[in-house]
């Protein structure tokens, strides 16, 4: 991911103005650009189409793509964050209909997929700020290794 710094800082509403804000997060005021590959790109909605049909029958909650943007860190009201793939299950969104703008619910589900250009250091960091802000599931998807990690919430004593 790169970070642009810009002066002044960016602020999470405009990000939502910009007109390329899809390839960017939002960290301390400054553009992070999430890196995105045509293979990561296949992987999650490959994911999101197996989570839509499971969700069609069922009926139990709202499922959005790369472009979703959350805004539900209290530890930074500024941080907007983009997962691959979220879900969110139904009666947590108003009137379950999905914001205009940035979502201030944490998801139930994140997925992440990897792209060549992300950092281990920087995934981990996204998947503890995804947990921290009440996220229940995190994927972390690996295509070289064909593997996925799976992060829970830690359950309460």
């Amino acid at each position: 991911m790169s970070v642009f710094t810009s002066s002044p800082p960016v602020t999470p509403e405009d990000l939502l103005t910009m007109p390329d804000a899809v390839k960017y997060e939002l960290i301390d005021g400054k553009l992070l650009e999430r890196n995105m590959g045509m293979e990561s790109s296949e992987i999650a909605l490959r994911i999101a189409v197996l989570i839509a049909m499971f969700l069609r029958a069922r009926q139990i909650g709202h499922l959005f793509g790369a472009d979703a943007s959350y805004r539900c860190f209290v530890d930074s009201p500024t941080k907007v964050r983009k997962p691959d793939v979220s879900f969110i299950r139904s009666g947590r969104l108003p009137g379950e209909k999905a914001p205009t703008g940035h979502c201030s619910i944490a998801p139930d589900l994140a997925v992440e997929v990897i792209s060549p250009g992300d950092l281990v250091y920087e995934v981990e960091e996204k998947v503890a700020e995804y947990l921290g802000a009440g996220v229940a599931l995190v994927w972390v998807v690996h295509p070289p290794t064909r593997t996925v990690r799976i992060h829970r919430a830690r359950s309460s004593p």
